[in-house]
């Protein structure tokens, strides 16, 4: 028979997550950009995971995709306590009640790409 122990089962202190600011972001991922830049050496030096900044710098270029194609990028935030949908198309919102047609709101964004 095994007994569990209530302080052994806890495990580590949780830490405080980290935020890092944009302007850091971007600064380490025009760094990891260079040519011939090694990405893990970079993470490893300011002290986050490789996969981490792999994602900042996957982040980064599909930013840079969508304000060199802007009315292409939509992303969606379903909000569940308001329950409304939020769709940002460029510098415009699209606001709608999860019980709107799916017909009226492609219509509804249709018109707001071609804006």
């Amino acid at each position: 028979m095994i007994e569990a122990v209530a302080d052994h089962l806890e495990g580590a202190p949780r830490q405080l997550r980290r935020r890092w600011s944009d302007e850091f972001k971007a600064q380490v991922v025009t760094e990891a950009l260079e040519p011939g830049a090694s990405v893990s050496a970079i993470a490893r030096r300011i002290g986050i995971h490789p996969s981490q900044l792999f994602a900042w710098r996957r982040d980064a270029r599909a930013e840079q995709h969508c304000r060199s194609r802007h009315s292409s990028c939509a992303s969606v935030v379903a909000s569940v306590a308001g329950a409304v949908i939020e769709i940002a198309i460029g510098e415009m919102i699209v606001r709608a009640g999860v019980a709107v047609d799916e017909a009226q709101l492609q219509r509804v964004i249709r018109a707001v790409r071609s804006a």
